[in-house]
């Protein structure tokens, strides 16, 4: 389970302090499948970064019970320089996987051709985004987050994304933020809704759609 207790952050920008999330608490119940739906700039992919860690809040406290992954579709981790299976190589040897099979999935899953062998800085963004998702799904979290990377690929690559969340549902939670409910009705059974810095959970989609559209 994953828990936020009265988190706050803000940034700093021109005309003062933009605050993206305001004394938020929210728990994320273990082996569910859960969106977060907001308007673009509400602060999702703020909230999905404070969830893996990788930002601190300003103020509260995030407790994680279990293994979580990075942001998917966050490729800020990846060294440029190497390639992408160096850079599958350096992951599984930090999180104490097999190397070659964390190696022989991403290239089977991520589809990037002679580019799995090219240095990550030649990649597009959605290179960037596929190699993340097949990096991530190599390795066996309690919860991924997913930060709109479904929406990458083409129908036939968008389908094996899904077949993959479903393949880890019972033993694994997903959290994907996206500002498209479509995207999240396709994925999850439950719903929150960041809008003005606050969050509310549904237990349903149809819940969270009535309340976003407001």
């Amino acid at each position: 389970m994953i828990s936020l207790d009265r988190v706050t952050k803000a940034y700093q920008v021109h005309d003062g302090l933009h605050l993206v999330l305001n004394d938020v608490s929210i728990d994320f119940p273990p082996r569910r499948n859960i969106g977060v739906v907001g308007p673009n700039g509400a602060g999702k992919s703020t909230l999905l970064r404070i969830i893996a860690g990788i930002e601190a809040p300003d103020q509260g406290r995030v407790t994680r019970k279990g293994r979580v992954s990075w942001p998917i579709g966050f490729g800020g981790g990846f060294n440029g320089s190497l390639s992408g299976e160096e850079n599958c190589r350096f992951v599984a040897r930090i999180y104490g996987e097999s190397v070659d099979e964390v190696v022989a999935f991403t290239k089977e899953f991520a589809e990037l051709g002679k580019y799995f062998d090219m240095p990550v800085k030649t990649y597009s963004s959605g290179m960037r985004a596929r190699l993340a998702f097949g990096l991530s799904m190599a390795i066996d979290f309690d919860v991924y987050l997913v930060d709109e990377v479904t929406a990458v690929g083409d129908a036939t690559f968008q389908k094996k994304c899904r077949a993959t969340f479903e393949s880890r549902s019972g033993r694994s939670s997903v959290i994907i933020v996206s500002h498209n409910l479509k995207t999240i009705r396709e994925y999850c059974d439950s719903c929150a809704v960041l809008q003005h810095g606050r969050v509310t959970f549904c237990p349903s989609v149809d819940d969270a759609e009535r309340i976003y559209q407001i």
